[in-house]
């Protein structure tokens, strides 16, 4: 089993290959540049660079969201792009879900957490029992403070906090909490060599989609649309 996977729902841009129930190769940076410029070239390198070829791939996945909305675009395009092309299947995963692999075997609730701006994170619960990945909350955006809540319903179980908003909540929840952590950087950021093994698990349960149905999951609505049905409920 070969697929090849690229995440480029945040600042980072990060691909890997995962074959054959191993991580053969992964790509990763954090430089800022635009994963419309970094993406592809990444893609061929890291191909390259391990002597495969998209064409012996099995499947293509991309993280679906939430996320940057330009960001998950770009991977979208990309993966349909290859996909329609090659005829290949594709996994979309959930960014959040993803954030948690990162943390795989961790013992207690790992809370992936990513900044939505306008007050508002991304998040999800997740809890690692029995080698496997448990999912305790939906995807979904939601005030910090709400979030805040949810966990203190776990009492004193360890708490860590994963993805690009996880020190704007550490910060607002420390000493409101018990047992909060934070991940350390090196697996802060989501990784496509953590989304790997995700995607393999989604593969072997036939959890993929074509390539004309793959689609990005928002979670709300693009800034421009809030922005004209703000516009539009003022003038009522």
């Amino acid at each position: 089993m070969k697929i090849f996977v690229l995440d480029t729902s945040s600042k980072a841009a990060s691909a890997a290959v995962w074959e054959d129930g191993h991580l053969l190769a992964d790509c990763w940076q954090n430089t800022g540049r635009t994963h419309s410029v970094t993406s592809l070239p990444m893609a061929e390198n890291l191909l390259a660079d391990c002597s495969r070829t998209l064409e012996e791939m099995d499947a293509l996945a991309v993280t679906a969201g939430p996320g940057s909305f330009t960001g998950l675009r770009i991977g979208m395009a990309m993966i349909k792009g290859m996909g329609f092309a090659l005829g290949k299947p594709c996994i979309p995963l959930s960014t959040l879900e993803g954030l948690a692999w990162n943390l795989r075997g961790w013992p207690g609730l790992i809370c992936p957490v990513m900044d939505a701006r306008v007050g508002q994170v991304y998040t999800a619960l997740f809890r690692w029992e029995n080698g496997k990945m448990h999912r305790l909350m939906d995807d979904c955006a939601i005030a910090a403070d709400e979030l805040r809540e949810h966990l203190a319903e776990y009492g004193a179980e360890p708490k860590i906090l994963v993805g690009d908003g996880a020190m704007l909540c550490y910060n607002k929840f420390e000493g409101q909490l018990e047992n909060l952590s934070m991940a350390p950087d090196h697996l802060l950021h989501q990784r496509a060599g953590a989304m790997a093994e995700l995607a393999a698990s989604l593969l072997a349960e036939g959890k993929t989609v074509s390539a004309g149905e793959l689609a990005p999951v928002y979670l709300r609505l693009p800034q421009a649309e809030r922005e004209l049905k703000l516009r539009q409920q003022k003038g009522e």
